[in-house]
């Protein structure tokens, strides 16, 4: 053997070292890749998935809004006292999702307030990769059925 040579010891049914650990490292980075991947979708879609459920919520603050500032005309003409119709409500809050173009529930809840729930769907960005395409949040709201600045009834 020269200066320069190098030894090399051979394991019986073995390879060089060099050839055991061929490919290892693309193997690790695959693996590491797919974990990056997974992370970036939880961050970008859950982010949305968040932003997904203050807008329900919003959504349905303002239809049970819309329906609990609504005025029973007839008893106002008749009586001149302001109450709010249980029932014309309901349509009003109704009316409001319709408009808007989203799914959801608007229902009496006792005889002075309306609930209304929303429910919002969209597609994943990111997590459609691993088979997740869409992700859905629902928003709830309760209105009081008031007249006036004072309180009910008053």
């Amino acid at each position: 053997m020269g200066p320069r040579a190098k030894a090399v010891r051979l394991i019986p049914g073995g390879s060089p070292p060099s050839c055991r650990e061929r490919g290892s490292l693309t193997l690790m980075l695959a693996v590491l890749m797919l974990a990056l991947l997974a992370l970036a979708g939880l961050v970008i879609d859950g982010g949305r998935k968040l932003s997904q459920a203050e807008n329900a919520a919003a959504i349905a603050q303002e239809a049970a809004r819309a329906g609990a500032g609504l005025v029973s005309r007839p008893a106002a003409y008749r009586s001149g006292t302001f109450q709010v119709d249980q029932a014309q409500a309901v349509a009003a809050a109704r009316a409001y999702l319709a408009r808007a173009g989203y799914r959801g529930t608007v229902s009496p809840d006792g005889t002075r307030m309306i609930r209304v729930s929303v429910t919002v769907t969209s597609r994943t960005t990111v997590l459609s990769l691993i088979g997740i395409d869409t992700m859905t949040s629902t928003g709830t709201a309760v209105a009081s059925l008031v007249s006036g600045v004072t309180g009910p009834g008053r």
